[in-house]
């Protein structure tokens, strides 16, 4: 390289090699040179963001990723890097935008169920946060946000645009959740996307709909091995108590004792069975669900 320093994939074959010997500062040295000489080298600029997010480089790694896409769009283990990294720099319109790459590059195979549970929680924060104030303004069509100006784009509006702004930002990223959620959920990927589905369908406020997912996640657990397997008791004893609590917030809000009824029975069922499970929590938490449930369905028989 002291012979030709201006020769792209002399900096690139050094920085591989360095790769190899583990000197990372030098390797991204040389990457960065490689890019500077071409900047259409996709694979140079994937190996610098690779290594900026290992350093925990969040910022430098995200954008060194969105100029790697720029040339290598067909690989879905990028795009799933990137989704992380946009993830952790707080874009998480760009992280959503990524999964459902890796998603059509993979025929919905490819799913990080734990990836998946921190946008849930995050774009659950951002949504618990919303006023009813929020909720029912409008903007214009010039103020319409789109998903990837999701960073900064409330500045230099009033408060009370600001605040309307932030809402329709918010429920943009709700919906392209649920679609995101609704590929995976169809490609039949188990227990845990059924419960992020059934979480989406709640910050949508439609219950019926969070119930019946949470169904589905219930049944994903069942089977012969559930009450011998301690781990899988656990999950499924959760997601069974998630799934009592909305029957009822549903009976509570449509005075129907048909949910009560339904949660009664699936407690009584699950408490019957098991016996192997009684010194643990979620079993006591259970035995004090059905007694929530009698409780209710008592007062209601009463009102009745």
């Amino acid at each position: 390289m002291a012979l030709n320093s201006l020769y792209p994939d002399g900096w690139f074959a050094l920085g591989s090699a360095a790769l190899k010997a583990r000197d990372t500062e030098k390797a991204l040295d040389a990457f960065t040179r490689a890019v500077q000489l071409d900047p259409e080298n996709g694979e140079a600029w994937n190996n610098i963001a690779c290594l900026h997010m290992i350093k925990k480089r969040n910022k430098e790694s995200f954008v060194a990723f969105r100029e790697a896409l720029k040339f290598k769009r067909n690989s879905w283990q990028l795009w799933e890097n990137y989704s992380h990294v946009a993830l952790d720099v707080g874009n998480i319109g760009q992280a959503l935008e990524a999964v459902q790459m890796v998603l059509d590059m993979t025929n919905n195979k490819r799913v990080d169920a734990e990836f998946m549970e921190r946008v849930v929680a995050e774009v659950e924060r951002m949504s618990s946060n919303m006023t009813p104030t929020m909720m029912d303004k409008n903007l214009s069509p010039n103020q319409e946000c789109s998903v990837n100006s999701q960073i900064n784009i409330w500045n230099g509006l009033s408060n009370a645009e600001s605040e309307v702004a932030k809402s329709r930002e918010i429920k943009h990223l709700v919906d392209f959740l649920g679609k995101v959620l609704q590929k995976v959920v169809k490609s039949g990927n188990g227990a845990d996307i059924w419960g992020l589905y059934a979480r989406w369908h709640k910050m949508k406020g439609d219950l019926t709909m969070c119930s019946e997912a949470l169904l589905k996640q219930v049944r994903s657990y069942q089977g012969s091995d559930l009450w011998k397997d301690k781990d899988r008791f656990k999950k499924f004893a959760q997601s069974s108590l998630e799934l009592c609590k909305v029957y009822m917030e549903i009976s509570l809000s449509t005075g129907s004792r048909r949910e009560l009824l339904a949660a009664e029975m699936h407690l009584k069922n699950i408490i019957r069975q098991a016996g192997s499970f009684v010194d643990m929590e979620e079993y006591r938490d259970l035995e004090a669900c059905l007694d929530e449930v009698k409780s209710k369905l008592e007062s209601s028989s009463l009102s009745a």
